[in-house]
């Protein structure tokens, strides 16, 4: 299998991405290869411009919509799928028994199956089990994620729970039954005629070292996920399922598993379930690259998308189903083999003209996505464009100051310095009581002009040393002021110190009242007490 990734493509450093939350990531990774190239990249809300004439969902948060324009022309995303995909090819794709009949149609193999009201009879559901033949798949017609798919199902009693469990999640109103196909299932995304990445999902699994036991084992692997910009959202849990499967095995959780043996916790492979991603691009057989073509030819209106299917025992490839707004980041962020740069292939596909734009010096500069969609956040504005890429070869350098240097007003006239000289960076906090500040920009003029200007500020300042370093990391667009980690996480444990201390002040004072609300002493005097307020009652009264 080899060693877990923990290298990217250049541009996508994992201080790019890691305030990317999951629901984020692909449109993220698109609308920065678009602004890389110098397009116009603009976000959006629901139903802005050509967006109200597009399929789209659960765009309600800002993240999703974006446009990006060129001097000739503009396109719109969300998230992976662009406008050159129509609204015929989603609603095929969406219906997964309507993508079977468009791809048999074209002589794409697909496994048998029927699709019924999730309303039918029990029993008209095992019968159509029957004659399609055990083992069968149960899922809801209209999913994914692998939300409510059982697999390799062998009996009635199990097609009844599985249809019992679809139903009460009241996610879709048909359930597709097909012919299980055994085999290694795998993404291809294909864009045109061309397949631009492959990989191989694996069903979440554990590997035994014959020390730890299976939960330490998930725990391990859980922890190397949470280094994979993809998979940190996509961790194993310990579900129900998981726990049968594991019995299933003969373990629990607490047994160790021997070494070097492969435990699958789950039967579906889906990344989002806990899956491995595995890329297997240049590997892959031609001729299941051409299948995968063939099927998205297949469909109407369907310029790029993902095609998921098995290789069966024959190795011939299978299609499962299609998907034209497919999740990116397994491919671009496997956990084993080489990275699938997809969104420069979508984007050579919509503006070839930008294909050989990019320079080396590029792979330094990202823009952070929360500040920009702030404004659609706010509802002050429903759409914002990111801050174009400088042009021209960028500079930078980094400074250490020394000295009495921690006032917050001191950081805003520094930011203010880096803005009024068109430069970009960050000025951070150290634990030493020193900053640090990253200046970039593509005149190296007013990086030195910046570094004078240090000294300029004597009243809420008092520099003793600046010691400047070359800088060739990662930075982001614009000014931010910030700390490092280790003084946030202080900061944070400050904070909870406090609650915890008002809490338990709260907790005293309140048990106080309740003790003093029981004693014979206020008991005793609630006849003057309710005299009281019947006396300033009358008094209002009067006044009145």
């Amino acid at each position: 299998m080899g060693n877990v990734n923990k290298k990217w493509l250049p541009h996508l450093a994992p201080e790019k991405i890691e305030e990317v939350s999951g629901y984020q990531l692909d449109a993220y990774l698109m609308a920065l290869e678009g602004w890389r190239r110098g397009l116009t990249l603009r976000w959006h809300v629901k139903d802005s411009e050509k967006f109200k004439e597009m399929r789209t969902w659960f765009v309600e948060k800002p993240g999703h919509l974006f446009s990006l324009s060129s001097k000739d022309k503009t396109h719109y995303f969300f998230k992976t799928r662009g406008d050159l995909i129509t609204n015929e090819a989603v609603d095929i794709c969406s219906d997964k028994f309507t993508t079977k009949k468009y791809l048999k149609e074209k002589g794409v193999r697909i496994p048998e199956g029927k699709s019924l009201p999730q309303e039918t009879p029990d029993e008209q559901f095992v019968e159509a089990a029957k004659q399609i033949g055990y083992p069968v798949v149960v899922k809801p017609l209209d999913g994914s994620y692998g939300r409510d798919v059982y697999t390799n199902i062998t009996t009635s009693e199990e097609i009844i729970e599985a249809i019992k469990e679809i139903r009460e999640s009241e996610r879709t109103e048909h359930i597709l039954i097909e012919k299980y196909v055994a085999g290694n299932e795998y993404r291809i995304y294909v864009v045109g005629e061309q397949v631009v990445g492959a990989m191989q999902r694996e069903p979440a699994n554990i590997v035994g070292d014959g020390e730890k036991t299976i939960q330490q084992l998930i725990e391990s692997k859980n922890e190397q996920k949470k280094q994979n910009p993809r998979l940190v959202s996509c961790l194993i849990e310990i579900t129900d399922t998981v726990k049968k499967n594991i019995k299933n095995h003969g373990y629990t959780l607490n047994s160790v598993l021997e070494k070097d043996k492969k435990l699958n916790l789950l039967e579906i492979s889906n990344i989002s379930r806990g899956g491995d991603p595995i890329s297997l691009t240049d590997e892959l057989p031609k001729e299941i690259k051409d299948v995968a073509v063939k099927a998205v030819q297949a469909i109407p209106g369907l310029a790029h998308g993902a095609v998921d299917l098995i290789v069966d025992e024959n190795g011939e490839g299978v299609i499962i189903e299609l998907n034209p707004t497919a999740q990116i980041g397994g491919l671009v962020f496997p956990m084993y083999g080489k990275p699938n740069d997809i969104p420069a292939a979508i984007l050579d596909y919509y503006f070839p003209e930008t294909k050989d734009q990019t320079r080396d010096d590029e792979n330094k500069i990202y823009f952070g996505l929360e500040t920009i969609l702030e404004p659609l956040y706010s509802r002050t504005s429903k759409v914002v464009m990111t801050t174009p890429i400088p042009k021209g070869k960028i500079h930078s350098k980094k400074f250490i100051v020394k000295g009495d240097v921690q006032q917050h007003g001191y950081h805003l006239g520094l930011r203010k310095q880096l803005f009024e000289r068109h430069l970009h960076g960050r000025i951070v906090s150290l634990e030493d009581e020193s900053i640090e500040i990253i200046a970039a920009g593509t005149n190296p003029e007013m990086i030195d002009e910046f570094k004078q200007s240090i000294y300029d500020d004597p009243e809420r300042s008092d520099v003793q040393e600046v010691i400047e370093y070359p800088y060739d990391d990662p930075f982001e667009i614009g000014v931010e002021i910030k700390t490092t980690k280790r003084l946030q996480q202080e900061k944070v444990k400050t904070l909870q110190q406090s609650l915890e201390t008002l809490n338990g002040d709260l907790y005293r004072l309140e048990k106080k009242l309740i003790n003093y609300k029981s004693s014979a002493s206020w008991k005793l005097s609630f006849p003057i007490r309710l005299a009281g307020a019947i006396a300033k009652k009358l008094r209002r009264r009067s006044q009145n």
